[in-house]
Formats: structure tokens, C-alpha cells, sequence
């Protein structure tokens, strides 16, 4: 009979070994819903001994998490602050949408904090389905981000949408969509698409255009009905998406353009400049300088550069010159100081004929 008893004891144990991880993370989430647990309510809702709890407990302390305990009859076991995190469960939409904004914050923040979402968004792939695993790689893959200079209004794009792109550049497949321009015109396009490049909250696609043989961007707002073709590509000479995307953005979108010269270098430049508003390249007579193209209107171009604080000189157009003086003659006449008044002449006091006091005795 204690053979058998043995035995029995030694098959549970057994059984429990085998699913020890997934115990764990049961625990794990149970330590996390509340403050407190009672060994005897862990060990009901695990279905095991108070003895396994404690002996969970002491593997889940050997990981690092710092649960406390607490003797007497109102004790028991508290997942205390500062240890690591418990295991989170997802949708697939809330799986994808932590993906995107992962992303986004490793494109604009600080290298500290940029890298640590890089690092979560990997962990997110790893361990997620294979279909949402492929979504997720094709953001990882071919998403970039810039910074943008908020002079336009922004334009979300439909999720759907995005992702079929994402998969589509991720895959090196063909691409065809229904696009609306600028001007309201509607198209058919037939792409190799390449990258998606982030500028605020609005997306762009680079991609090039069969039809019109040649590297062209793609609001994604505008696009519509995206339809993968199945055929793969593979080119050899890819253009710098980000830039491609820069430059359209701040000239190629105007009909007028500027050329400035700063006296900083490039990367100093860059900084002042975002690269939505004008397009930086070192000067090939001085390193030490930067030229600067701009597109828009002149007066426009005259107010950015109003707010520059760095040294420049217009090299074209000499329309810019003129607009800059008379910005300059508007803003010092705006802000001259007022003529003091001149002080007015003190009247002229004139004397006073002394009244007449009558004489006693006078009648």
C-alpha cells in the first residue's frame, strides 16, 4: 500500500514538473489581478499543494520577482513593486497596434529609449502567431520614420491599408491601387513597392512605378483597394526612402524653390532645418558651409528664414532678397519704439492785482 502511495506521489510530481512553466505563468497572473493570496487559494485555484505553491513561489523568486511574504491568519503571498512584468495577453488587434507604436517611438525618440522599443517590438515578433508575426516583420522591415516640421495638417491612414502595403514591400511583391492625387484625380498604379516612411501621423509609400518607370511617392491616405499581384521583384539600385520622401516634401511639391547658403555646418544646419521644409547638402566650395533648398513662395520662405538663427546668404532667387528687406522694414516698423512727447512750455504766470482794502474812516 505505501508503494503504491509512493508511486501515486511520483506520477504527480512528475505531471507537475511537465507543466511547471505554464504553472508559473497561471501563478503569475493570478499574484498580479490582486494584492494578496492565501497558499491554501493559490493552491485551489492551481489545483495543486500548498507545498508546490511555495515551492512556485521560491522559482518565480530565483527569476526575480519579488514576492513577499506575509505570516499570521490575515497573511499570504504579494507580487511586490519593481519586479519584472507579468506576461500580458493580446488580440491580434491590440498585438498589431502596440507593434505600430513601438515602431513609432523607435523612429522619434532617444537613442536610449528608441532602442528599448526596438528591442520590445523584437520580443513582440518572436513570440506572437506566424500570421501576425509576418504583419509585424513587415512594419520591423520597412517602415521608416522623419521628422516632421509640421507645416502641413496631418492625415491618418486606414489600418488595412497600411498593413497590405507593409506585407507587400516586405514581400518584394507587386502592388496594384487605385491613388487620388493632389489635385483630385484618380488613377490606376501598378508598383514594385519599397519602403513606407512616417512623417507625423501621415504615411508615405516609395515605390517604383512601372507605368511611369521611375521612383515615385505615394500618400497612403490616398490610397485605395490595394491589391497584391503574386509577382515578385528584385532590384539592385534602391533609393534613400526617407530622403526621396524629404525632398518631395520640401521642394518638389512647389512650383517656386530657394537656394540658401548657411554659414554652419551640416549637421548643425540639420538641426535648425527640418528636413519637411528644405533639403541640406554640404556646399562643395566650403565644408564648413551648408546650401539649403527650399520650395514655396517667397514670402514664405522669407518668414522661415526670418526665424533662422544661424547666418545665411540667399543665393537665389533675387526675389527672396527683396522680400527680406521689406519683411525687415515691416518688422522694424512694427516694433519701433514710440516718440517720447516733448514736455509742453509752462504757461506764463501773470501777477495778480492785490485787491483794495479800505482806509478806516473812509465813508
Amino acid at each position: 500500500m505505501r508503494t503504491d502511495q509512493v508511486r501515486n506521489s511520483g506520477e504527480i510530481c512528475q505531471t507537475s514538473d511537465i507543466d511547471t512553466p505554464a504553472r508559473l505563468l497561471h501563478l503569475l497572473t493570478l499574484m498580479s489581478s490582486r494584492s494578496t493570496w492565501r497558499a491554501d487559494e493559490l493552491a485551489e485555484r492551481l489545483e495543486i499543494t500548498e507545498r508546490s505553491v511555495r515551492r512556485d513561489v521560491t522559482r518565480l523568486r530565483t527569476l526575480g520577482y519579488p514576492i513577499e511574504s506575509v505570516t499570521g491568519p490575515y497573511g499570504g503571498y504579494s507580487l511586490a513593486a519593481g519586479g519584472q512584468l507579468p506576461p500580458l495577453l493580446l488580440s491580434d488587434d491590440e498585438a498589431v497596434s502596440m507593434a505600430v507604436a513601438l515602431h513609432d517611438v523607435s523612429q522619434r525618440s532617444s537613442s536610449a529609449i528608441a532602442d528599448g522599443a526596438l528591442s520590445a517590438l523584437t520580443k513582440l515578433g518572436q513570440v506572437m502567431p506566424a500570421p501576425l508575426r509576418e504583419r509585424v516583420g513587415a512594419l520591423t522591415s520597412v517602415v521608416l520614420g522623419l521628422t516632421s516640421g509640421d507645416r502641413f495638417a496631418d492625415n491618418s491612414a486606414d489600418v488595412e491599408t497600411l498593413m497590405a502595403v507593409a506585407l507587400s514591400c516586405a514581400r518584394n511583391e507587386r502592388l496594384r491601387f487605385d491613388y487620388k492625387s493632389g489635385d483630385g484625380a484618380d488613377s490606376m498604379r501598378h508598383t514594385e513597392p519599397f519602403r513606407l516612411v512616417s512623417v507625423g501621423h501621415r504615411w508615405y509609400l516609395v515605390a517604383y512605378d512601372l507605368d511611369r518607370t521611375d521612383w515615385r511617392t505615394f500618400r497612403v491616405d490616398r490610397i485605395s483597394r490595394p491589391r497584391a499581384t503574386g509577382a515578385r521583384f528584385q532590384r539592385d539600385e534602391v533609393p534613400d526612402a526617407a530622403a526621396l520622401v524629404a525632398e518631395g516634401l520640401a521642394v518638389n511639391a512647389y512650383e517656386q524653390r530657394a537656394v540658401v547658403r548657411v554659414n554652419a555646418t551640416l549637421g548643425r544646419t540639420l538641426y535648425e532645418v527640418p528636413p519637411t521644409i528644405g533639403v541640406c547638402r554640404v556646399d562643395p566650395d566650403d565644408e564648413q558651409c551648408t546650401l539649403v533648398e527650399i520650395g514655396g513662395d517667397v514670402d514664405w520662405v522669407a518668414r522661415f528664414l526670418a526665424g533662422l538663427e544661424l547666418p545665411y546668404a540667399v543665393v537665389e532667387p533675387a526675389e527672396l532678397v527683396d522680400e527680406l528687406r521689406r519683411l525687415g522694414q515691416r518688422l522694424v516698423a512694427a516694433n519701433r519704439r514710440p516718440r517720447r512727447p516733448e514736455p509742453a512750455e509752462a504757461p506764463i504766470k501773470r501777477p495778480r492785482r492785490p485787491r483794495s482794502t479800505p482806509s478806516a474812516g473812509s465813508s
